[in-house]
């Protein structure tokens, strides 16, 4: 017999009920804060054409002869100064999410639901959990990927991988995807009480900074819709706060290479309101669903030193939403909504 190119179930799917199924993606952590565990991650990462988009070959000399051999160390220092003792913030994290966010679903859906973690790049992989979902009886899957705005970099990364593991199941479940929610209310008001809650307990600074990842501006350029989702996040949570636009910045963080980003920069976004006589800056950042390496070490501790360095007094991170009942209120909704129609799942909101 020829061998197969499709993998399948023998047969005990066909007796289980099914179910639907949510596949929460986050971007990934590596196994431990070392170099040794970096390697294979950042190789994963910055191997994806969706994220470095030059021409492989060069793109693979680059990446081995030079990066791999240098980054791993000092990405792994990073993580040190982050990693907890129940390991990575972001996977911990985003855990922590997926448990809340089935639990809130068992007591609003109206049919069986299975809610489930991938990882874009590192572990559990997204192949591992589709067909670990399918082993279950999931028969219609929801892909919601952590990304509030949708750039090719990160949600189109998630939608290959999906698509390269469904292109090779005998029998795919039905898919439906969340493209992003930038703009999406309950989203917003979850931002804006996050906000609200922490300035009550903290106070509020002289400014709020809102920083979201960058990605290069020539994909911007080719396309990409980022940047003005960004933007219309920004806008959406500035009037939801009752902020004149002269008390909120946006800015654009992680930048790599020497070819030009979004712009302004995080780094000398903080440096310059520090000059300015910002002596308390308040950040969020709004792209970020759990708090993760450049939440919690590049903008609390790294971005913090150029803030004082450059004469500011204090850089006051505001967390992500994490788990928060507010976060798994709004993605809870989220699901309802994209998962309407399906035959196996009706909400309580349809009743």
């Amino acid at each position: 017999m020829p061998r197969s190119h499709y993998t399948g179930l023998a047969g005990p799917s066909y007796d289980q009920p099914t179910q639907v199924g949510v596949l929460l993606v986050n971007l990934g952590t590596p196994e431990a804060p070392t170099a040794r565990a970096l390697r294979p991650y950042l190789a994963e990462f910055l191997g994806d054409p969706r994220v470095i988009e030059y021409p492989r070959w060069l793109w693979w000399l680059i990446l081995h002869g030079v990066i791999l051999r240098i980054r791993p160390a000092r990405s792994a220092h990073a993580y040190a100064r982050v990693w907890t003792a129940q390991g990575s913030p972001l996977r911990t994290g985003s855990e922590k999410l997926t448990v809340a966010l089935q639990n809130q679903l068992r007591h609003v859906a109206g049919g069986p639901i299975r809610v489930a973690l991938a990882m874009r790049y590192g572990k559990p992989s997204v192949r591992t959990q589709i067909e670990q979902m399918q082993r279950e009886g999931v028969r219609r899957l929801l892909v919601l990927p952590l990304y509030p705005q949708y750039s090719g970099t990160s949600t189109g990364s998630v939608i290959d991988a999906v698509a390269d593991t469904l292109k090779q199941l005998r029998w795919p479940p039905g898919l439906r995807i969340v493209n992003d929610y930038h703009d999406d209310p309950g989203h917003i008001e979850a931002l804006a009480s996050s906000i609200k809650h922490w300035w009550a307990q903290h106070g509020r600074g002289d400014k709020l900074l809102l920083s979201f990842h960058g990605i290069p501006q020539r994909y911007v350029d080719a396309g990409d819709p980022y940047f003005h989702q960004c933007h219309a996040t920004a806008r959406l949570l500035r009037e939801r706060l009752g902020l004149d636009e002269s008390r909120l910045a946006v800015s654009f963080q992680s930048r790599v290479g020497r070819e030009p980003w979004l712009q302004p920069y995080t780094d000398e976004t903080v440096k310059r309101l520090a000059r300015e006589g910002i002596k308390r800056l308040d950040v969020a950042c709004p792209g970020f669903a759990v708090d993760c390496l450049e939440t919690l070490e590049e903008i609390a501790m790294q971005n913090s030193e150029f803030f004082i360095a450059a004469g500011g007094e204090t850089l006051r991170y505001i967390p992500a939403l994490n788990d928060s009942d507010e976060q798994v209120s709004s993605l809870a909704a989220l699901v309802l909504r994209h998962t309407q129609g399906w035959p196996e799942f009706s909400s309580s909101e349809a009743r």
